[in-house]
């Protein structure tokens, strides 16, 4: 596996652009993933009970059609909460795109992300993928641009291509995501949309992206807030010539593992961009009874405030790290547990066998002002490993959301 440039125009078939359509105050904000040939869709959705239009709607129609050739997604307006005409709007997006580029409207889906509340300006809307369907292309810039317009309070863009080898075959999987607020496990406002060039069986691509998800977009945490807007989307061209892959061979676990590195790495390219965020903040839980438990304590720990406040103000308390795997409801023995801090160069136990350790107070404080801070509990109970990501909660986070529509 190697890292290449690019991002969703990277695999064989795909062309992408983002545009400025007038739906934000400035920067893009309407964007457009297109495969003339089509493509074998999966997807997974916010488990939120008040879904937005567009996730109902392309949940009604990956039920019913195999062959997705385009999507598009628009910033600044969640069209969430937006009642039947909502609805009907998220429809007519799917209608004006599949007519821009003479498909079908079933071969559409739609992705909306932004204020929650507010209706689509459809005028806009509908000239902008006029405008956008006809601007489309497979540079790296055009991709970039696509990921451009996908973002609402994020800082940077997010974006990730690798190349694998299926078969003797060079085979690419790239992505473009956002996300840096309202983001809590089971997804959060965070869009995410992988494309491949991979031929595969379509319950294979569902299979992979559910294991994949699970450990990565749905373990992390920004500020415990899950969206009405989440999805992570995965379109395969199966122009990448491999032959099929039907089950799950040496072939498959190749992909799968590529798959999950975009789909890791853009996990913590959001928490890392947490609104407000001064740091990424990793939890390793070792030694767990079940992953469930492992689970349970990982996420208490990244969604605790006193902990990320403690982080923010660079205080190694680590009695908030233990209260919040304590109220986590994941079984341990608290007499058992092993805990450190450290950054990607120094280390230092705070508990050794549920007893305090003396710990030396310069290494701690040069810890604590790392970008990246690593929570390192073992359980001691049984052989289940999981992370977590998050970041921590500062001034500007308040900020940010006490003036969002502003």
């Amino acid at each position: 596996m190697k890292l290449i440039k690019g991002g969703v125009i990277s695999p064989k078939g795909f062309m992408a652009s983002g545009i400025y359509s007038g739906v934000k105050r400035k920067r893009k904000d309407l964007s457009l993933i297109y495969c003339k040939g089509g493509t074998t869709t999966v997807g997974m959705f916010t488990t939120n009970k008040v879904k937005a239009a567009p996730v109902l709607v392309n949940e009604e129609t990956l039920n019913k059609n195999n062959n997705i050739k385009a999507l598009v997604i628009n910033s600044g307006v969640a069209n969430a909460c937006t009642g039947k005409k909502g609805y009907e709007d998220a429809k007519e997006m799917t209608k004006i795109t599949g007519q821009s580029l003479n498909i079908k409207s079933n071969e559409v889906l739609v992705a909306s992300t932004g204020v929650i509340g507010e209706f689509l300006p459809m005028d806009k809307i509908e000239e902008g993928i006029k405008k956008l369907s006809k601007e489309l292309g497979n540079s790296i810039d055009h991709g970039k641009w696509a990921a451009e317009g996908i973002m609402t309070t994020d800082t940077f863009i997010k974006e990730m291509a690798v190349e694998i080898n299926i078969g003797g075959v060079p085979i690419k999987i790239g992505a473009m995501a956002k996300g840096s607020g309202m983001i809590h496990p089971n997804m959060a406002t965070m869009l995410s949309f992988v494309t491949t060039d991979i031929n595969m069986d379509k319950e294979l691509l569902n299979k992979a992206l559910k294991e994949s998800v699970e450990d990565s977009y749905n373990m992390i945490s920004v500020d415990g807030d899950t969206s009405t807007n989440d999805m992570v989307i995965l379109m395969a061209s199966g122009q990448g010539k491999n032959d099929l892959i039907n089950n799950e061979d040496e072939d498959y676990k190749k992909f799968k593992d590529a798959l999950h590195l975009i789909n890791t790495t853009l996990a913590k390219k959001i928490a890392k961009d947490g609104e407000g965020a001064t740091k990424l903040i990793e939890v390793q839980v070792k030694g767990a009874i079940s992953k469930d438990d492992g689970k349970k304590i990982c996420k208490s720990i990244l969604m605790s405030n006193l902990v990320k406040t403690a982080i923010y103000g660079e205080d190694p308390n680590w009695g908030r790290i233990i209260a919040a795997a304590g109220y986590s409801k994941g079984n341990f023995n608290p007499h058992k547990v092993d805990l450190s801090l450290s950054n990607s160069e120094e280390e230092i136990e705070l508990m050794k066998d549920g007893t305090p350790c003396i710990f030396h107070e310069k290494t701690a404080k040069k810890i604590m002002e790392s970008d990246l801070i690593i929570i390192s509990i073992d359980l001691k109970e049984g052989n289940n490993h999981v992370k977590g990501w998050g970041c921590d909660f500062s001034h500007d986070y308040v900020k940010i959301n006490a003036s969002y529509r502003s």
